[in-house]
């Protein structure tokens, strides 16, 4: 079936807010964390925004970057239940304000029979304060042993288990929202399956070092490849993208910030001026998703699935003889 075209004068206007934040320290307290988030959601309400994008990882410095041994310690930077008490008054202030939010977070889960999972995970609420979906990043990056050659390590494959839940979509705020963490947006197949499942906004929250060890090469290279895989993914799914960064000198590593808000089309809207603690807002027309969802890349119309099996069927690059 050919769709309509856009009804000139419809609009579905959703206020959005990416809330940077600064480096957390490792020893900074949950609750002096939780009342910075408070503060950047209270100052994007105040900016009339509806929905907040908070960063990947929001609630402690990117632990991550240390070899840690010790399991208590470990669980130090995990939260076993959400809300918990310290997170509390997060979930109270964005029911008091009426605004809704994204979190990225570091997720355990004790399973019935008393195994013990850890994922990295982003949540999304409503205004009233409601649970909304659950997404655990898929795409972990880094290594799993321990390499002390690394001016700063990155051992997410080693604390995290990759997510179990798939990429989800949910109706909220207006629309169909979708959700990623950090590495995710580096892989078209994160765009192209929320894509398939009409999602009109994704959410995605990251921490990104400027300097990337194994490719040192490649640092001058961090914004740019950091704003093109989300401008590409955008633009060849017709969805909004708001990212949202870490951002600043953080435990002696350089976060990138440069947190953005970007157009089905490809074009950033908005983006974080500084690497500190920061809210950027934009109204996000859900509408303007038909440009190219209903045109452009019209998916029932022109994909050509028959070919596509590789992207499946295989996970490496297997080459001509």
């Amino acid at each position: 079936m050919i769709a309509s075209a856009p009804t000139p004068g419809v609009r579905r206007p959703l206020t959005v807010a990416a809330a940077q934040l600064g480096p957390i320290a490792r020893t900074d307290s949950r609750a002096a964390t939780v009342a910075r988030l408070v503060a950047l959601l209270r100052e994007a309400a105040g900016r009339g925004a509806t929905l907040v994008v908070f960063p990947e990882l929001a609630l402690t410095t990117f632990f991550p970057r240390w070899y840690i041994e010790d399991p208590a310690d470990l669980d130090a930077f995990f939260e076993a239940e959400m809300p918990g008490p310290e997170t509390r008054p997060l979930f109270d202030a964005a029911s008091d304000l009426g605004v809704g939010f994204y979190l990225g977070y570091a997720e355990l889960v004790t399973a019935p029979d008393g195994a013990r999972h850890r994922f990295n995970t982003a949540i999304l609420v409503d205004p009233s304060g409601r649970l909304v979906g659950t997404y655990r990043k898929i795409h972990l990056p880094g290594h799993v042993e321990h390499e002390p050659w690394r001016a700063f390590q990155h051992l997410e494959k080693r604390y995290f288990e990759p997510g179990n839940l798939g990429f989800g979509a949910w109706r909220a705020f207006g629309g169909v929202m979708g959700m990623a963490l950090c590495n995710d947006r580096r892989w078209p197949e994160t765009f192209r399956v929320l894509g398939l499942k009409g999602v009109e906004m994704a959410l995605l929250g990251y921490n990104t070092p400027i300097h990337y060890p194994p490719v040192p090469e490649h640092d001058h290279l961090q914004g740019f490849h950091n704003h093109l895989c989300m401008q590409a993914g955008a633009y060849q799914n017709g969805m909004w993208v708001v990212a949202t960064a870490k951002a600043g000198r953080e435990e002696g590593c350089d976060l990138l910030g440069q947190s953005c808000i970007i157009a089905p089309t490809g074009e950033i809207v908005a983006m974080a001026s500084t690497v500190a603690d920061e809210v950027i807002t934009a109204t996000c027309d859900l509408e303007r998703t038909r440009e190219i969802k209903d045109h452009i890349f019209k998916f029932d119309l022109h994909r050509q699935i028959a070919e596509y099996g590789p992207i499946t069927a295989q996970r490496g690059a297997v080459p001509p003889d």
